[in-house]
This record gives structure tokens, sequence and C-alpha cells, in this order.
């Protein structure tokens, strides 16, 4: 079949700007069957996406630019701004230029002049890889820090309001000949030509594809927060992401502002395998407790964790990678089949990655071809993300000298679609 010409459903200035997202797959890719002519759009194709997080948001603005007819169901009744910065690598910053939102983040976000790695009692260093204009020279693109909500509501602005459905919880999923059913815990029933799983760490729709699975905790918790700057007393934290190492603990500084007016830090300390949570951002922590626990660090830390008003605590729990994601029309994204320790920073940019190899698998395919668009996206993300999961479980990234090329060189408009040629691995 023919191709078609995407169509046109979020704004050309939105995706378009830097040069919008590029055309990714190569000369001789096989690929699934195609539907549709070249000159018309079709947009009678439905795309159901469950989860309006950062993977789920990015995936319905490029199945829509595609022309799919794609509908976003957030669990959530609205987006609030919880207390947490990010990490953007070279890698995933090269997802938002393609995205259009490139600048805008550029504008907003800190950005780090290295990696800084330092001993969490002694303060000596460990190990600094340059960020910066070095990153930009040697990857082609920044390495950022920014407040989540900010990455969110940027995402958020390239999807149409009225394709976002919020305070839809989802109670079950079915799949009968060439639809896919969802059913809401309110009593609404929408059926879908097929459905993306970007429904986070308890997802739902990862217990229909691979079976209900229990994650591991893993003994640690992770305090956070952000809060204005201007609360510090007798410490800056200096123009690097840095993170301070201890035997069995750590914590990581950074501004998410380029007016460096909020800083950030999250920790990683070791608790009773008893405690539990569901994995909440919103569970408030005890300043006292955290205070405590890393008394012995570093004067700089003690400060940065002296000025902090409040703080919030989570759960760190991990999972093996999944043997499948994709059952028929149904198939998973970020968080829903690949969750991971955060001590690679890199779980929202796989999400990201995840989205743009969906997008590229998809362009074109008909319904006959949907399962196998599928599947081939699920080929060309599983080994990627698998060492990912594995290297943020080990948590020694960036701690000694380290060539993070693999990572951060990565461009997922471009990357081979489909499972990597052992004979070239």
């Amino acid at each position: 079949m023919a191709r078609r010409a995407p169509a046109r459903d979020i704004a050309e200035n939105d995706l378009a700007r830097s040069g919008g997202y590029r055309e990714g797959r190569g000369a001789g890719e096989a690929g699934p069957r195609k539907r549709g002519d070249a000159n018309v759009g079709q947009t009678d194709f439905s795309i159901a996406i469950v989860g309006a997080g950062i993977g789920g948001l990015a995936a319905a603005a490029l199945l829509l630019k595609e022309g799919f007819r794609v509908t976003v169901y957030e669990q959530a009744a609205g987006f609030a701004r919880v207390g947490a910065g990010i990490q953007q690598s070279p890698n995933v910053m090269k997802v938002h230029r393609g995205l259009g939102i490139e600048k805008h983040l550029r504008e907003i976000s800190f950005a780090p002049r290295t990696s800084l790695n330092r001993d969490g009692l002694t303060g000596e260093t460990t190990n600094e890889f340059p960020l910066g204009e070095d990153a930009v020279k040697r990857y082609g693109a920044p390495f950022l820090a920014m407040h989540r909500a900010d990455l969110h509501s940027a995402l958020a602005g390239l999807v149409p309001q009225d394709r976002i459905r919020l305070g839809r919880k989802l109670a079950a999923i079915d799949q009968n000949g060439g639809r896919v059913s969802l059913a809401f815990t309110d009593g609404e029933r929408v059926e879908a030509d097929a459905v993306i799983g970007a429904d986070g760490v308890h997802s739902l729709i990862r217990d229909y594809t691979s079976g209900p699975e229990q994650p591991r905790f893993t003994g640690r918790i992770a305090y956070r927060t952000t809060y204005p700057a201007s609360l510090l007393r007798g410490v800056d934290p200096g123009l690097s992401r840095t993170k301070w190492w201890g035997p069995d603990r750590h914590i990581v500084i950074y501004f998410t502002t380029a007016k460096r007016d909020e800083v950030y830090f999250v920790t990683s300390t070791p608790e009773k395998a008893d405690w539990i949570t569901r994995e909440s951002w919103s569970t408030r922590g005890d300043l006292g407790e955290l205070r405590e626990a890393f008394s012995a660090f570093h004067p700089d830390v003690r400060a940065v964790l002296a000025a902090a008003p409040e703080v919030h605590k989570w759960g760190i729990f991990e999972r093996d990678p999944l043997p499948a994601w994709t059952k028929g029309r149904v198939t998973l994204l970020g968080d829903a089949c690949h969750p991971m320790t955060p001590y690679m920073a890199s779980g929202a940019a796989m999400a990201l990655e995840d989205a743009v190899s969906l997008a590229r698998c998809a362009r074109g395919v008909d319904r006959d071809g949907i399962e196998a668009a599928l599947k081939l996206y699920e080929a060309t993300r599983k080994p990627r993300t698998s060492a990912v999961q594995a290297g943020s479980s080990a948590n020694t990234w960036m701690r000694n000298a380290t060539d993070p090329d693999w990572l951060y060189g990565y461009d997922a408009w471009t990357a081979p679609l489909g499972a990597p040629d052992p004979g070239k691995a």
C-alpha cells in the first residue's frame, strides 16, 4: 500500500520548529504493512493512550502528527506541580528537538557545566565529566536540568486539550478481533484500534499483556524536594550537577532553572524492608530523619538539607525486564514496561525515546499492520531499555571514570528499527 501524508493534528509551529522530527526509517528497513493514499490524511484509525505522564504525552503528540486519532486517558483529575527535578541528557534533548520544544527548555532550564561526583564525607572529587558546550560538541545536544512540571507542561502543550480525558481510571481491558475495549471506574467504556499502556509502575495494562508482577523493594527510600535558592545560607550548589556518594547512601543536588533560583535534591538511603509505599511521590517525609541520615556528610550537603522547608519520600522498587511488552494490538511504554531505579536519571529519557520509536514504527500502518508495528517497536526498544535498567540497578553510574557515549550519543530519530544485529554488536 502507498503511504499517505501525516495529518496536521498538532500546530505546525509546535512540532515543525527546529526542523520538526525527521524521517527515521532507513533504506531497506523492513516494516509493517502501510495504509492510506500518499495525498490523503486518514484519521479514523484510533489509538487510546492510558496515562498522561511524560511518555504518554510525547507519544500522543507524535502519533497525532502521524495522522492517528489519539485520545489520552489519565486517572488524575488534574496535573499538579510536584516538587521534583529531572535531568535531560543529550540523547533525550534530541527527542525534544524533534518535538519542537528544545528551544523553550533551553531558555528555562539549568545547564550544568559538569557532572560532578564527590565523596560524601570528604568532598573529594571522584569523577567530573564535562557537560555544557562540551556535551553539545560531543553529542550534538545539551544536558539540561529542570523542574519536572515544566517539562510536563511543555509536552502537554503539544496535545490539544480535547484529546486528553482527565479523571479516567482504568478498570479493565480486553480485545476481541480488531478492537480493544477499555472500561473505566466511572462506568465509561471506549474502544480503539490499538492501545498504548503508559500508565506507570503500577500499570494495569502491563498485568494484561504480561501477567501480574510484583515489584521488589530495594530496601532503600528516596527523599526529594525543590525549594527557593534564596533559602540557602552559607552554601552555593555551584554550576555542576553534583552527586555526593557515601558508603551506603547518596544525594544529588542541582538547580532546576536558568536563573538558578530554585534548587533540587534527591537522595537514596537504606530503609527497613517492611517499609511499604506504592512508589508515591507525594508521601511527606520527616526532615529530622533525613538530616540525621546525612549528619556525617560534607558541610555543603548538610547546609542544603538544613535549608529545606519540607521533603517528600518514596520507596525505590525494581523489576526485572519483562519477557514481552505487546499482546495483539496492545503495547506498553515507559515505566509500564521498563521501570528502573533512578540512579542513571534515565527513566523519563527512555519513555521519550520509546515515544519516538513507536511513532516511527507506526508510521503509515493500516489496521492489518498495527500488530507487526507494535512488535517492531518492542524489538527496537527492549535491548536498550534493559541495559539501562541493569545499569541503573547497579548504582555506579559516573561515580568514577565513565564513558557515557552509548547512552548520551543515541538518537531515537535515526536509530535502526528492529532488534540489533548480533554480528554488528
